[in-house]
């Protein structure tokens, strides 16, 4: 278990701060951007579970999104093998690819692209995607100059579909989708 007795530790006011191993790395650090818009995706998916009333099953599945982000986030704070460190299993890769299936599985097929929108919920849900589509362009950015755990990418780019498919899946199923115009009208 983790114990945090203090928070304010004035370590990066210099611009710097503490990765895993101990070592120091500018803030901003490409591992210190692809962390960052990790637990930015992770917040907005906090912010997605506020517009999931009722939605027990849709709550506990973000609610684990959310954990295995954490989890991610410890394995991108950690450069190198890691030793005995946490890294993110490809199960985890493996049951987001079932969650969006099973999500899937029950919406009308795409006739048009879709604009983000619709009911609150789609379109805190797109706005969670686009984040989390952010955190794997940082994270690729990452991994074309140091080795990472391939599941990380693999998870973030997983995860964007997943919240798609969400989006869709909150707006009454696809029905109330926002589609796109060519041309705007």
């Amino acid at each position: 278990m983790v114990k945090l007795d203090v928070i304010t530790t004035r370590g990066g006011d210099g611009g710097e701060t503490s990765l895993g191993d101990g070592s120091r790395v500018r803030k901003d650090d490409r591992r210190i951007a692809a962390m960052g818009a990790v637990d930015e995706a992770n917040a907005a998916l906090g912010l997605l579970r506020l517009h999931l009333a009722g939605e027990t099953a849709l709550d506990t599945l973000l609610g684990r999104v959310q954990n295995d982000l954490f989890d991610l986030g410890a394995d991108l704070c950690v450069p190198g093998e890691g030793g005995a460190r946490l890294r993110l299993p490809a199960a985890r890769v493996t049951a987001l690819e079932a969650a969006q299936a099973e999500i899937a599985a029950d919406l009308p097929p795409l006739t048009s692209f879709i604009l983000p929108g619709g009911t609150p919920g789609a379109a805190t849900a797109h706005l969670a995607r686009t984040i989390a589509r952010r955190a794997e362009r940082e994270t690729v950015a990452l991994a074309a100059v140091e080795a990472l755990n391939p599941e990380v990418l693999r998870y973030l780019n997983r995860l964007s579909d997943l919240l798609f498919q969400l989006s869709r899946r909150l707006n009454d199923s696809g029905r109330a989708d926002v589609l796109w115009v060519p041309g705007g009208s």
